[in-house]
């Protein structure tokens, strides 16, 4: 990533825009705009010393609340009865920059209501496959993703596999929930929304503004989808409180 962010700097662009490649576009150049878009506090993985202040040549939006790492933890212990008595499969990508936070923030949060937790790492395609066989094997009640890009390029390939192994799985976009298969929840910020507003700081920076003068911007929105076809073939039933809370149910 680091090379692909110097090439960038090469060119003389007139600004970057970098998801989970930030850090990599911040230690290529220390002069041309960075506008950053991930799911990670900004802060702890070392983008900016303050959201209200970047002060230097980046700037973005996060997608990281610490709630929403709770309250997905919570719905998925409300959909499956057998995940608070049992263990709960985190699945994530060691060489994305923000999976140690992101494993960080989910143990603690796992930690606050007593839930057991297994990290599963995954950093290739073939590797999908063998973690959602250990999955199953270990009889982890459910499986939360991570976010991050393999992840989502290849979200119809793990629906396939959570409906081979029949694992309830969250994860943290609508269009995990859309692919089908037994993916049945997915609860995070509205990334629409999110995006348009990494589209408007480009467009400001683009016509002068100072990435230091851009508070770094959480989101506001959150969407829950759920998945009812995949609650039927789990043989769940999801509570009214679930289906009253979503913004979309998927029948």
């Amino acid at each position: 990533m680091l090379a692909l962010a110097a090439e960038l700097v090469h060119l003389k662009v007139a600004v970057i825009y970098a998801s989970t490649t930030a850090n990599s576009a911040m230690a290529a150049t220390t002069t041309i705009p960075i506008v950053f878009g991930n799911g990670s506090d900004p802060i702890r993985v070392g983008l900016v010393p303050s959201l209200s202040r970047p002060g230097s040549n980046i700037t973005g939006v996060t997608y990281f609340i610490s709630e929403v790492v709770v309250q997905r933890l919570q719905y998925l212990r409300e959909l499956v009865p057998a995940a608070a008595g049992g263990t709960i499969g985190f699945l994530t990508n060691p060489t994305n920059p923000l999976s140690k936070p992101d494993t960080s923030d989910i143990l603690a949060a796992a930690q606050r209501i007593g839930q057991q937790i297994r990290v599963l790492t995954v950093s290739t395609v073939n590797a999908i496959d063998a973690a959602f066989a250990a999955a199953a094997e270990e009889r982890l009640a459910g499986l939360i993703v991570d976010g991050d890009e393999l992840f989502a390029a290849q979200r119809h390939r793990m629906a396939a596999l959570a409906a081979r192994y029949r694992i309830p799985s969250t994860y943290p976009a609508y269009y995990f929930a859309d692919a089908g298969g037994l993916i049945m929840m997915s609860y995070g910020d509205n990334r629409n929304e999110s995006q348009r507003q990494v589209g408007i700081y480009v467009g400001r920076i683009l016509k002068g503004d100072k990435p230091s003068d851009l508070p770094v911007l959480q989101p506001t929105k959150f969407e829950l989808v759920i998945n009812m076809k995949t609650a039927k073939a789990l043989d769940l039933t999801v509570p009214l409180t679930l289906q009253v809370a979503a913004d979309r149910v998927i029948e």
